[in-house]
């Protein structure tokens, strides 16, 4: 074993030991430390990581978190996050994840991106893209139109159509959803967060109905090999309109979190942009999935998924609270809040539907296409 391997075993010098957190991001922070020139670095602190942006490329560091089943604790857990990270992400940015590349640490105690001292850390290296570029920002502008939806769709389509199927059964997909909706609500009712306690009760019993009354939706989901391993955080932030569009930041950490229906990815985007004030993306969205996949989801499946994502995502919001360098509290709050009133307008939609008579009735709603009162909404968790 050559002196540079001793963090795969999680022994090290004093000097590479000594070396936390917070002085890595100090180093990182420094144009001076990076093997390319660049004018500056921007940093960004993410719930589970930092990442640093010089002229040309973006370089994530993970946090030592280890909390809510996910650890990132060890050295050598981290480097094993990132190859995952790396292989995984490369399915929909193959141009933009480069590669990785340690953080080391010489005997005097001075830190290097791919120095030959011991390496302490490792970094995932990308390719910046433009700002201007990503979906988020389109939506801001008003740029973004049917043909940009439509590219988005065309770009996963023969993903979801060539990703693994999972192997689960109709009830084990239940159980999982019913899982996930008992989580949120069990972690959004706690006390010291504030919240509604009866409203966050009246979401959970809703979704959870549907699963129960309804679930056949979700059966024939699973019984026509409809659950893959997708993306699982399929937001605009994370993807960008270059040609072809690049999706990036799939959550690498679970694979039972990519196991998804592609609806769901879908719906998720959706609820996301209906939060960002352009609640007419959906159409466009599963007009183009429809079209290029060859599947017509009922409308009361999608808005079940969209209020199913929107409850989950609260639940990731409000953890931010137990953290408290990822700011103010309040900010938090208010997206929890946020995301459970999108779960609210999206469940009355829902009985809408099945009111109606789900299947049956027309695939978009009318006010979908006029567009509605939705505001932009506080920055969603990363």
């Amino acid at each position: 074993m050559t002196r540079h391997e001793r963090d795969d075993v999680g022994v090290l010098p004093v000097a590479a030991q000594a070396q936390g957190l917070a002085a890595k991001v100090a180093f990182l922070r420094r144009p001076d430390s990076y093997p390319e020139p660049t004018s500056r670095v921007d940093t960004i602190e993410a719930h589970m990581s930092w990442l640093f942006l010089t002229d040309h490329h973006a370089y994530k560091l993970k946090k030592p978190f280890r909390r809510n089943g996910i650890d990132y604790s060890t050295p050598a857990l981290r480097r094993l996050s990132c190859r995952r990270e790396l292989r995984l992400n490369r399915r929909l940015a193959p141009n933009v994840y480069l590669g990785m590349v340690a953080m080391t640490v010489d005997a005097a105690g001075r830190m290097a991106i791919g120095g030959s001292g011991d390496r302490i850390d490792w970094l995932v290296r990308m390719r910046r893209l433009p700002a201007a570029l990503a979906l988020e920002h389109g939506l801001a502008a008003g740029t973004v139109g049917s043909h940009e939806a439509r590219r988005i769709v065309a770009w996963l389509v023969p993903f979801f159509a060539a990703a693994a199927r999972a192997s689960i059964t109709p009830p084990a997909y239940r159980r999982r959803l019913s899982k996930a909706i008992a989580a949120a609500a069990a972690e959004l009712a706690r006390p010291e967060f504030g919240l509604m306690p009866a409203g966050i009760g009246a979401c959970a019993a809703a979704l959870g109905d549907f699963v129960a009354v309804h679930g056949e939706l979700l059966d024939a989901r699973v019984r026509a090999g409809r659950i893959v391993e997708g993306h699982g955080d399929l937001r605009p932030e994370h993807i960008y309109l270059t040609d072809p569009p690049t999706i990036m930041d799939c959550i690498e950490f679970d694979r039972n979190l990519r196991l998804r229906d592609p609806v769901e990815e879908l719906a998720f985007l959706a609820m996301e942009c209906d939060r960002s004030g352009r609640p007419e993306l959906d159409a466009w969205l599963f007009a183009a999935y429809r079209e290029l996949a060859g599947d017509d989801p009922p409308r009361a499946l999608v808005e079940y998924y969209k209020a199913h994502n929107a409850f989950v995502r609260a639940r990731i919001a409000i953890w931010h609270l137990d953290d408290p360098d990822t700011g103010p509290r309040q900010h938090w709050v208010d997206c929890a809040n946020d995301y459970l009133d999108h779960t609210r307008q999206h469940l009355a939609r829902l009985r809408q539907q099945l009111e109606a008579g789900s299947n049956e009735v027309e695939r978009v709603p009318r006010g979908d296409r006029q567009g509605s009162d939705i505001k932009p909404a506080p920055r969603a968790p990363r």
